[in-house]
């Protein structure tokens, strides 16, 4: 691995797709389709299911073909293990969900963080100064602390981290030189005390999915944030809403995290308005403004 890279393509990808198992429900071929037309690109964007065991070869071909393009669930880790040139960001993380090719040389970066940061600034106000409580310990979850330890207003809340094993929050948390603290159950958690909470598993993709937390033991100034995403809202946070507690699922991380992409590949912004119109779902309130 060389020294860390700036956050941008020296030659543009002449192809895109999303590198995910399973993938066929991702979003971000609709909203980037509709962005790079917009922009004038005739670059294409697709998906590609690839269990871990295929990807390196993948990867591989991809290079001869100079595609470029996004890492979701379970390849991030794998990528950035993978990858000769990373940016500040995928270093931090160590994690990778935004990539492209320079010579035969593997680049990543981590834009996760951006898409994070966008949500929690939208979620939180200035005045938030309550326990945080993050679910998972995998890329995302990285992403997650990452971008809580650089936000101006939460970076000196109290965090802590549950994992189905406490070993890998542990892990998480050692390897990033994290602050947060790993629980070894959710009933550990003293939830009157916390005002934000944040699943960062895959818990909630397939319906029948048991929900991250039980809205019940959420106290009335807890926000939710879930990183899964569905057009009409996850099964979560319409639990949480039915409560009445502010909540959000992964659609505005997931448009912020795509539109931080398309600059790092191409050297301009999209238009994010023609990205959510491509939804077909309206952009979301700043729910911080109005609280």
């Amino acid at each position: 691995m060389s020294g860390v890279i700036g956050a941008r393509a020296a030659e543009a990808p002449r192809a895109l797709c999303i590198l995910g198992h399973p993938v066929a429900h991702s979003l971000s071929p609709v909203f980037q389709g509709a962005a790079l037309r917009e922009a004038g690109l005739e670059v294409m964007y697709d998906r590609r299911d690839l269990p871990p065991e295929a990807l390196q070869q993948e990867l591989a071909a991809m290079c001869a073909s100079r595609t470029g393009g996004n890492v979701t669930i379970p390849h991030k880790e794998q990528v950035f293990a993978l990858c000769t040139h990373l940016t500040a960001a995928a270093q931090r993380t160590h994690a990778v969900n935004t990539f492209w090719w320079h010579g035969p040389d593997l680049c990543g970066h981590n834009t996760d963080i951006d898409g994070v940061t966008a949500t929690l600034t939208a979620l939180c106000p200035p005045e938030f100064a309550h326990e945080i409580v993050v679910l998972g310990a995998g890329g995302a979850a990285a992403a997650v602390l990452v971008a809580i330890e650089q936000h101006a207003i939460l970076h000196a809340s109290p965090v802590r981290i549950v994992s189905r094993t406490s070993a890998r929050a542990a892990a998480l948390v050692a390897k990033l030189g994290s602050r947060a603290t790993p629980v070894a159950a959710i009933d550990e958690i003293a939830w009157s005390q916390v005002g934000l909470v944040i699943n960062a598993t895959p818990l909630g993709m397939h319906s029948g999915d048991d929900l991250p937390v039980a809205p019940s033991l959420l106290a009335s100034h807890t926000r939710v944030f879930d990183l899964v995403y569905r057009r009409e809202g996850t099964a979560w946070v319409h639990a949480a809403r039915a409560r009445g507690l502010i909540a959000e699922d992964g659609l505005r991380m997931l448009v912020e995290q795509g539109a931080a992409a398309f600059a790092c590949w191409f050297g301009v912004q999209p238009s994010r308005e023609v990205m959510w119109a491509s939804l077909g779902v309206d952009r979301p309130d700043d729910h911080a403004a109005r609280c």
